[in-house]
Formats: structure tokens, C-alpha cells, sequence
């Protein structure tokens, strides 16, 4: 049986597989909400369910080969992005708490009215729609050179496998397939680390101190991490839906552990960069190494890839049913019906960049930056300020970090030489104006008190 035989096999299998493991929503509850039973996800399924869920095919690659340019400094870059789960667990349990608020939408609605949740919609399909191609075509490069034949039928097949069973059961199936792909990506990361690590007798010292911590070999990048991940987690419904399914406490657990083990995951995978890196293969670092090792190297890759790309489809095919059905409708009782027809929409739109050749770095880097103006909204959401102070900092930092992301810097504004050094510097002066915006829309909110 030829390769390309076998990759189909794995493919096919899995999603099949996946289709009768997942059950049948006939529930507003359970589509919507993952409930089973009248019972909500426990530490396990909402941990499981988080981590897969941001262990994209598309963020395994770009750790890979961040690993590759940068040694460990680039996976750990590429790991900073996992404390946004820190913040996003911390904000969407006192916004719980103290505000009593059941949605992202709930808030925003009760705080700056109607338009605020326009804009933020918008920024949330924006996010939602990138997942869907941004994912399939690291599939497709697994079949086929990008724009061949086999490349494009590999992305439409395994896409309608995971709608297939996205549709059956909605969040239900999202997060009960989410726990068997997380325990089968780390068979996988183990198995592959185990052909990696024994080539340099089991030691550990080489990819430790690969990389040099330099701010222009990696550096800037993990400062842009760090910056984003303030505002970064909230244009996620993926991340922010399952923070209110659950209750508080499990909740708040669940994000802390998913940190954690994402951030590991992450920095574990990078080490498949490093390799690349240290044997200097040349590629794409994943199916540099793979090749390298052979077929079975081969497909134990192509199916860890296939198990992160359909559980980030899915979350985000169940997060965009639960906006069009709940967040944004007016009906007393969500429909399933409807909900499934977003589902099938949103594939649809969603595949179409795929035959553009997009660059998937550019889905997280870019839109990161134009929604920095979320930070000071949900950090500071219990302090008084205007309806206006979201559209200052919103869409101000949308704007603004738009317009410095596709305008050429001067140099004397770049930090370092590095290939991250412009966008740290965007990010900088945008987050920078953001929350010196909203801090200032404060005092409007003091004189309409005095008044």
C-alpha cells in the first residue's frame, strides 16, 4: 500500500470514527452548551476541550518552525500566546461572579449597547473564519504541493468529514471528541519525540540551547505574545464560550491547567523545528522531518495533524452555531436547525481563501494586533467609563494598528534587527494608545457623574 493510501486511511478512519463516537444533540443544552444529561463539562472534558481546542494544526506547524529560525527561543515565543488562557480564565470568572454575566455578548450588550456588539461580532466571524483555512490547507500540504490536485481534494474531504460530525452533535461532540484527541495527540508528540530524542542519545542539552535569547532571534516575538495575550483570547469565542458552561470553580481549574499544558505541548513540539534546525532541513519543518525519518515518521505526523486541525474545526464550527443561534438572535428557545445551517455556512466561506494561498502565520500575528484595543474593555470591565470608551480603544486600535501593520515603519521606531522587530513596535504603540484612550474616555464618565 503506497503513502499516499495509507494518509487517507488515517484520515478517513479517524473522522469516521469520530462521526459515531459523537453524540446526537436533539437539545438546545446540549448543542449550544455541551451539556449531557442535564449535566455541564467537568475539569477533564472542559481542560481536554480547551487545550486541543488552541493545539491548531496551524499553531503545531508555526511552532515547528519557529523551532526551526529560532531554536527553543521560537517555541517558547509561540507558547507565550498560552497565558492568554490565564487571563481569559481569571476575566470571564469575576465578569461571572461579580457581574453576573452569562456571555461575552451579555456583557458588552448591558455595558456599551447594541453597537459595541456589531463591532465585536465582526471581529469574532473575521476570527472564526480563518481557523476554518487556516488549518485545512496544513492538512492538504500533507497530500500535496500547494495548488495540485490531491493538495485541494485532501482539504474538501477531511473538511466535510469534521462537518459531518460537527453537525451531529454540535459542542456535545466538539468536546466529547475533544478528550479522545487530546489523549491521542500525546501518544502521538511522545511517539514522534521518541524517534527525535534518542538521535542525540536521549539528551535533552542540544534543543535546550538551541537558539539564542537575543531580541532579534526570537525575542520580539515573545514580546509580542505577551503583549497580545491581554487582548488576544477575547476575539476567540473558541477560548471564551467555554469559559460560561461550567461552573466557576471548574471553570477557573480547567483554564489554569490548560495553560499550562498547552504552553508544555507547544515548546514539546518545537523541538520537531529544532531538529530541522539542527540537521539543516529545509521546508516546512514538520514535513521536513518527517520525511527525513520516512513513512511511518510520516503518517504518525499527518495524523497529529489531522487530530489538531478537526478539533479546532470543530470548537470553531460549534462556537459560530452558538453566535448565530444565541448571541445574536432574538428567539425565546435557540433553534438546532439553525445552528447547523450556520455550521454549514460558515465551512463554505470559510474554505474558499484556501485556493488564494494564504500564509497561516499571518492568522494569528495579524489579527492579534488589530484587536488590542479588547485588552483595557475586559481587563478594566468593571470600572464606569462611557458606551463610546469601546469604539475609542476598539476601533481606534483597529484602525491604528491596521494602518502601522501595512504602512512601513520609520526605522527609528523598530526595536532591534530581528524579523519581529516592526510588529513588536506596532503592537507596542497600539496597545499603547489603546489603553491611554480608554483611560481617558474615564474622564468624560466623572464630569457626567458631577453633572
Amino acid at each position: 500500500m503506497t503513502t499516499t493510501l495509507l494518509q487517507w486511511a488515517l484520515v478517513l478512519a479517524s473522522s469516521i470514527t469520530l462521526y459515531f463516537v459523537s453524540p446526537l444533540s436533539r437539545t438546545a443544552p446540549e448543542f449550544f452548551k455541551g451539556a449531557r444529561k442535564e449535566r455541564s463539562p467537568n475539569t477533564i472534558f472542559l481542560t481536554s476541550s480547551l487545550v486541543i481546542s488552541w493545539l491548531f494544526a496551524k499553531s503545531i506547524t508555526n511552532a515547528a518552525n519557529l523551532g526551526n529560525s529560532f531554536g527553543l527561543v521560537g517555541g517558547v515565543a509561540y507558547a507565550g500566546y498560552y497565558l492568554s488562557f490565564l487571563v481569559a480564565g481569571f476575566v470571564i470568572v469575576s465578569m461571572r461572579n461579580k457581574g453576573g454575566y452569562r456571555s461575552i455578548h451579555h456583557f458588552l450588550k448591558s455595558k456599551f449597547g447594541g453597537s459595541a456588539v456589531v463591532v465585536f461580532t465582526f471581529l469574532i466571524i473575521i476570527r472564526l473564519y480563518n481557523e476554518i483555512w487556516s488549518n485545512t490547507i496544513v492538512i492538504g500540504s500533507y497530500f500535496g504541493a500547494q495548488g495540485t490536485t490531491d493538495y485541494y481534494v485532501a482539504i474538501l474531504v477531511f473538511t466535510l468529514l469534521t462537518l459531518a460530525y460537527t453537525l451531529k452533535g454540535g459542542m456535545s461532540s466538539s468536546i466529547m471528541t475533544d478528550v479522545i484527541q487530546l489523549a491521542l495527540f500525546m501518544v502521538l508528540l511522545t511517539v514522534i519525540l521518541g524517534f527525535i530524542l534518542p538521535q542525540y542519545g536521549g539528551s535533552l542539552r542540544p534543543f535546550l540551547s538551541s537558539g539564542r535569547w537575543e531580541l532579534s532571534q526570537g525575542v520580539d516575538l515573545l514580546l509580542v505574545a505577551l503583549v497580545q495575550c491581554f487582548s488576544y483570547p477575547f476575539h476567540d469565542p473558541v477560548l471564551t464560550d467555554r469559559g460560561f458552561i461550567s461552573d466557576t470553580r471548574t471553570t477557573l481549574k480547567a483554564y489554569c491547567w490548560a495553560g499550562g499544558i498547552g504552553a508544555l505541548c507547544i515548546i514539546f513540539f518545537s523541538f520537531v523545528g529544532i531538529f530541522a534546525k539542527l540537521n539543516a532541513l529545509t521546508g516546512e519543518a514538520p514535513v521536513a522531518v518527517a520525511r527525513y525519518f520516512g513513512v511511518p515518521m510520516l503518517l504518525l505526523m499527518n495524523l497529529i495533524m489531522v487530530t489538531s486541525a478537526s478539533s479546532t474545526l470543530d470548537s470553531a464550527m460549534a462556537s459560530f452555531s452558538k453566535l448565530i443561534s444565541i448571541d445574536l438572535s432574538k428567539a425565546a428557545v435557540p433553534s438546532v436547525t439553525k445552528g447547523r445551517w450556520a455550521m454549514v455556512a460558515l465551512t463554505g466561506l470559510g474554505t474558499i481563501p484556501v485556493f488564494f494561498d494564504p500564509t497561516i502565520l499571518s492568522a494569528t500575528t495579524i489579527s492579534g494586533t488589530l484587536v488590542l484595543g479588547l485588552a483595557p474593555v475586559f481587563l478594566f470591565w468593571h470600572i464606569p467609563v462611557p458606551r463610546f470608551a469601546f469604539h475609542l480603544s476598539v476601533v481606534g486600535g483597529l484602525v491604528l494598528g491596521g494602518l502601522l501593520t501595512f504602512l512601513p515603519l520609520p526605522n527609528a521606531l523598530i526595536l532591534g534587527g530581528g524579523k519581529y522587530g516592526s510588529l513588536l513596535s506596532v503592537n507596542l504603540i497600539t496597545s499603547g494608545f489603546c489603553f491611554l484612550v480608554f483611560a481617558g474616555s474615564t474622564v468624560f464618565q466623572k464630569k457626567t457623574y458631577a453633572s
